[in-house]
C-alpha cells in the first residue's frame, strides 16, 4: 500500500488532499491501495483571511466533514520534522509522538505572522494570524470598557499597513463602538512611506479616502523600538499610548521549510517547479504560503488563498500522477486580482499585477463577500462527488464581472 501525506489543513493543504483523492478516484483506486492522509495541528480548516472580522462564528470548518466523505484520513498533531530521505514526518499527537511514512508528500504548512525580535512584541502585541489569536483579540476588545481609564485604553494601534492591517483597521471603529468605547481611536501605522504599498499607487487614493471617512489615523515611516502593555516606543523616542497593539507587519513561511535542503526566498519559501514539486528533491511537493511558484515568466505566487487553492489542487493531482507514472499538469496563472475590504466604506478591487483599480465601493464589497463567504469555502453538503469535483485541477474565473482574471 502507498501513502500520499499532506502536511497542513489550510487552503493549500486541504485542496492538495482532496485533489489527490480526486485523482485516485479517476483511476478507481481506493484507500486499500493508496491512502491519503492529512496532518493538521487541530480539527479545523480555518478561513484565515476573515480573522479581521468581528463575528468569528463561521471562520472554522470541521475538517472531518470534508475529509471523511472523500476517504481521507486526518491526523491531529504538530509536525516536528520532515525527513525527505527516510520519507517520513514526525508528528506530536495528543497520544504521543509518531512517525508517518509517505511515498509522496505535499508540504502545505503555510505561513505565520513575522515577529521580529523587538522587545516586548511577542508578549504584549496581539495579532490575527490564527483563529485563537483572533478570538483573543475579540475578547480583549469586549473587555476594554470595563477597564479603568488610561491614556491608551480606548486606542487601538494597528502596525503594518498591508492588506491585513488595512482590513483590521477599517473594521476597528465599529468594533470599538460595539464594545462600548464611543470615543475610540484607531491608528494604522507602517514603516513604509505609504499606507497600502502592497496595493499599488492606483488603489492608494481609494484606501486613503476610506480611512479618512472612517476616522482612522495613519502614521508612516515609523520604526517600532519596543512594545509594552500600554503602547509602543518608536525608534526616535516617541511614545504612542495604546492598550491594544495589533501586529500585522508581514508573513514568513512555516519553519518546517527549514527541514528541507536547498535555497529559500526572503520569506523562507521553498522554490517549486511548474508542477509544484520541490526542486532537487524526489517525492516531495509543496503548495501555498510555504512554496514559491513562478505563475508567469515574471511573477511568483503570493501568500494568499487566491494562489494557495489552485497550487494545492495541482500539487495533489501531480503527487498522485507522479506515484502512478502518469502525466502531470503545469500550473500557470497569467492574471492577478486583489480585493481589499474597507469595512463600512465597501471595498476596492484591482486587476493585473500593476493593480489597476477595477471596482470600488458597494460593488467591490459584494465581490469581496462572494469570495470570502462563498468561493473559498469547501462544499458543505458532505457529498463525495461534489467535494471531489471542487478539487479539479483548474484555475477558476473569479465571481462577478472579472472574466478571465485569476482564481478567487
Amino acid at each position: 500500500m502507498n501513502e500520499i501525506v499532506v502536511v497542513g489543513g489550510g487552503f493549500a493543504g486541504l485542496w492538495s488532499a482532496i485533489g489527490a483523492a480526486r485523482r485516485l478516484d479517476t483511476f478507481g483506486i481506493g484507500a486499500d491501495r493508496v491512502g491519503v492522509t492529512l496532518i493538521n495541528r487541530d480539527a479545523w480548516h480555518g478561513i484565515r483571511v476573515r480573522n479581521y472580522e468581528s463575528d468569528l462564528s463561521e471562520l472554522r470548518v470541521p475538517l472531518d466533514s470534508i475529509l471523511e466523505p472523500a476517504g481521507i484520513q486526518l491526523i491531529e498533531g504538530e509536525v516536528l520534522d520532515v525527513d525527505p530521505n527516510a520519507q517520513h514526518v514526525v508528528v506530536q499527537t495528543p497520544d504521543g509522538q509518531r512517525d508517518v511514512i509517505f511515498d509522496q508528500l505535499v508540504l502545505a504548512a503555510g505561513s505565520r505572522v513575522n515577529l521580529p525580535e523587538i522587545p516586548g512584541l511577542a508578549m504584549h502585541a496581539m495579532n490575527i494570524d490564527t483563529y485563537d489569536e483572533a478570538e483573543r483579540l475579540d475578547q480583549h476588545l469586549k473587555a476594554l470598557s470595563h477597564r479603568a481609564p488610561t491614556d491608551g485604553r480606548d486606542t487601538v494601534l494597528v502596525i503594518g499597513a498591508g492588506l491585513t492591517g488595512i482590513e483590521a483597521a477599517c473594521h476597528m471603529p465599529l468594533r470599538l463602538k460595539a464594545a462600548g468605547i464611543d470615543t475610540g481611536r484607531t491608528i494604522l501605522a507602517d514603516r513604509l512611506p505609504h499606507i497600502g504599498s502592497d496595493m499599488g499607487e492606483h488603489a492608494r487614493p481609494v484606501i486613503d479616502q476610506a480611512l479618512e471617512v472612517l476616522g482612522v489615523e495613519t502614521r508612516t515611516a515609523i520604526e517600532v523600538a519596543a512594545v509594552d502593555d500600554g503602547g509602543v516606543t518608536l525608534a526616535d523616542g516617541e511614545r504612542i499610548a495604546a492598550d491594544t497593539v495589533i501586529w500585522c507587519a508581514g508573513m514568513v513561511a512555516s519553519p518546517l521549510a527549514e527541514c528541507l535542503p536547498g535555497a529559500r526566498d526572503r520569506w523562507g519559501r521553498l522554490p517549486v517547479d511548474e508542477f509544484m514539486k520541490l526542486k532537487g528533491i524526489e517525492n516531495v511537493y509543496a503548495a501555498g504560503d510555504i512554496a514559491e511558484a513562478m505563475l508567469t515568466d515574471e511573477h511568483a505566487s503570493v501568500m494568499s488563498c487566491q494562489h494557495a487553492r489552485p497550487m494545492g489542487r495541482f500539487a495533489g493531482y501531480n503527487a498522485v500522477s507522479d506515484l502512478l507514472g502518469e502525466e502531470r499538469l503545469a500550473l500557470r496563472i497569467p492574471n492577478y486580482s486583489t480585493c481589499l475590504d474597507l469595512g463600512p466604506e465597501g471595498a476596492v478591487q484591482t486587476q493585473g499585477w500593476n493593480r489597476l483599480v477595477f471596482e470600488t465601493g458597494a460593488a467591490a464589497k459584494q465581490t469581496k463577500q462572494i469570495i470570502n463567504c462563498v468561493r473559498i469555502y469547501p462544499p458543505a453538503s458532505g457529498d463525495r462527488s461534489e467535494i471531489l469535483a471542487a478539487a479539479a485541477p483548474e484555475v477558476q474565473a473569479p465571481p462577478g464581472q472579472l472574466g478571465e482574471l485569476a482564481d478567487a
